[in-house]
């Protein structure tokens, strides 16, 4: 008996095996978004782990994937604050003595978001030497990998930036659109976790000079001193954003790694270093003892415990632009200011992204199409003349943020990423 091999436009499980496919595809695919991202639990250890799958919390980013039908359109997440006692001693009373315990929760709601593909009419396939029809699949999931990626960029960077050419799909944030498209509001970085460079150095991003602009110069650029100056910055903050831990890495424990996300510009400035090449070959090292993580094989360095990684574009801010930040450790509340116009058309402001554990998470919903948060649909229009193509999702990212008692007063805390502006060389006017 034949096997059928293909389905044919209008059966019924076309929908779901096309979803299916799109989802594989998308959770496979071989990017730096899913580099830091861990694994889903696998086996099937009882109906929650089966319905509800939560990735490694231990991976920048930590996807929860429900695939319930609950009604509701949040997810909830929370931390324990850290907690502060001294031991009572000897034979003094402990009863009715115990530390209390502080949980803060955060929130993040999803939303559909869609691509349609137009592929064309009867002439349209006649005239056209190639086949609409068979491009509009990659077309689609290229445009889907491209959105779910940049909203999770622009959330870990607490800004879009106005960097802007054809590559970008999540619009900047003068677009009617941009807090549709972003689901979750985008959050500047917190005041305990945004730094700028300075001399050599780093310091907190502090308020504006005299004329409004930002107190920063040309020659403030990311270089190795700067990036030692955010280690010891990390060694002396309290709760720092937690250790990265990759699967299988043997050195977690005794040599833990925070990610350092870099623009290009950045990273070109960085490798002028001339030691950069050592940096390349203790990533490699460093990769041997992480089951060859590909996070370490690509355009990477390894310099005191950061793993600095080349982003695909920038979060740039170019000269009068405005960066927004938090003004106050106890609010959320934000302030702008402006690049300085001497930056001209030759320079810029570009943010590099510095990941511990669980710094954004990304909830992922099932679609009532397909069971899966991915969803595919295609159409006959006037009369059969006319294909459209769609893919979809239900989705939200966050960065994971939490009003943190540190014992010294309660912070507004970005859990697991802090935000390091520099300047840049740049070639041209915007993009």
């Amino acid at each position: 008996m034949a096997t059928k091999t293909h389905a044919a436009y209008g059966d019924s499980t076309n929908m779901i095996q096309q979803a299916v496919g799109l989802f594989a595809a998308h959770m496979q695919r071989n990017s730096t978004i899913a580099r830091l991202t861990g694994k889903m639990p696998k086996g099937t250890a009882g109906a929650e782990a089966t319905i509800r799958k939560q990735s490694s919390a231990t991976m920048p980013i930590v996807r929860c994937q429900d695939l319930t039908k609950q009604k509701g359109d949040e997810v909830s997440f929370h931390l324990v604050n850290p907690v502060g006692a001294k031991p009572i001693m000897g034979s003094r009373q402990a009863e009715g003595r115990g530390t209390g315990i502080g949980i803060s929760e955060g929130r993040l709601r999803v939303n559909q978001a869609r691509f349609p593909i137009d592929l064309g009419d009867a002439m349209t396939s006649i005239r056209n030497p190639v086949d609409l029809r068979s491009l509009g699949r990659p077309i689609a999931q290229s445009l889907m990998d491209r959105y779910i990626d940049q909203s999770l960029f622009v959330q870990m960077a607490g800004a879009r930036g106005y960097h802007n050419n054809i590559d970008w799909v999540v619009p900047t944030d003068a677009d009617v659109d941009f807090d549709e498209i972003l689901v979750n509001a985008v959050k500047a970085p917190t005041r305990n976790r945004h730094f700028i460079a300075d001399a050599g150095s780093i310091r907190p991003f502090v308020d504006a000079v005299g004329s409004g602009a930002l107190d920063v110069a040309t020659t403030d650029l990311l270089k190795m001193d700067v990036v030692d100056a955010l280690r010891t910055t990390l060694e002396q903050v309290t709760l720092p954003p937690p250790a990265v831990i990759f699967e299988g890495d043997k050195a977690a424990s005794d040599s833990p790694l925070r990610v350092l996300l870099v623009s290009p510009a950045q990273y070109n400035s960085f490798a002028t270093d001339t030691s950069f090449r050592q940096l390349q070959a203790s990533a490699i090292a460093r990769a041997s003892q992480a089951n060859q993580h590909p996070l370490f094989l690509g355009e990477a360095g390894l310099w005191n415990g950061i793993l600095i990684i080349k982003m695909p574009k920038p979060i740039r801010f170019y000269a009068g632009d405005t960066i927004k930040y938090c003004a106050a450790y106890d609010s959320d509340s934000e302030s702008s200011v402006t690049v300085p116009e001497a930056f001209g058309s030759k320079y810029a402001i570009d943010r590099a992204i510095l990941l511990g554990g669980q710094a954004v998470a990304e909830a992922l919903a099932a679609s009532d199409k397909s069971g899966i948060p991915f969803f595919w649909s295609e159409v006959q229009l006037d009369h059969k003349d006319k294909v459209e193509l769609l893919i979809g999702t239900i989705r939200g990212t966050s960065k994971i943020r939490f009003e943190v008692d540190t014992g010294a007063g309660k912070q507004f805390t970005d859990y697991g990423v802090m935000a390091l502006d520099t300047a840049v060389p740049i070639i041209g006017e915007r993009q």
